[in-house]
């Protein structure tokens, strides 16, 4: 699916939520309804699929997601390895288990800026880093979309 069509899927004035899908971890962000600004919410310790979607549930309960963009672990040449492979996999799955359309972003470095900023603006400490950088990470894929989706025609 491409940007134009997973827009007038979800549509502006709604929230989109962030995913940064990992082997261990599911980082997860929401957008504002303007589309301007990517928060991040928190990271999920998964476990098992079933568990994974009931805590998914809740940290997005009382939010209303019309889509999730999740980021896409391109290898450095911009080709997909099996690790996108497995990412599409997941992030489908949890796109159908919430009815909601998916598009995937493209990560590469997300999680490195995300440390960045935790070290530079916020000073944090490495346990810190640790609780938060997916959700970070999740975060920056999000902004990423959110400001590309600013140029769209």
């Amino acid at each position: 699916m491409d940007m134009t069509d997973f827009v007038s899927l979800t549509g502006k004035g709604t929230t989109l939520a962030g995913l940064d899908i990992g082997d261990k971890t599911i980082g997860v962000a929401v957008s504002d309804t303007l589309w301007w600004t990517a928060t991040p919410l928190k990271t999920v310790f998964r476990k098992s699929f079933r568990y994974d979607m009931e805590e998914l549930t809740k940290i997005l309960a009382g939010r209303e997601i019309s889509g999730f963009v999740s980021g896409l672990p391109l290898e450095m040449s911009g080709k997909e390895g099996e690790r996108a492979a497995t990412t599409r996999t997941v992030a489908q799955q949890i796109a159908d288990h919430f009815g909601k359309p998916v598009f995937f972003q493209d990560e590469r470095l997300s999680s490195a800026a995300a440390e960045r900023v935790m070290i530079g603006t916020f000073d944090m400490s490495r346990k810190k880093r640790k609780e938060r950088l997916d959700s970070g990470a999740a975060a920056f894929i999000l902004q990423g979309f959110l400001d590309r989706v600013r140029n769209l025609p």
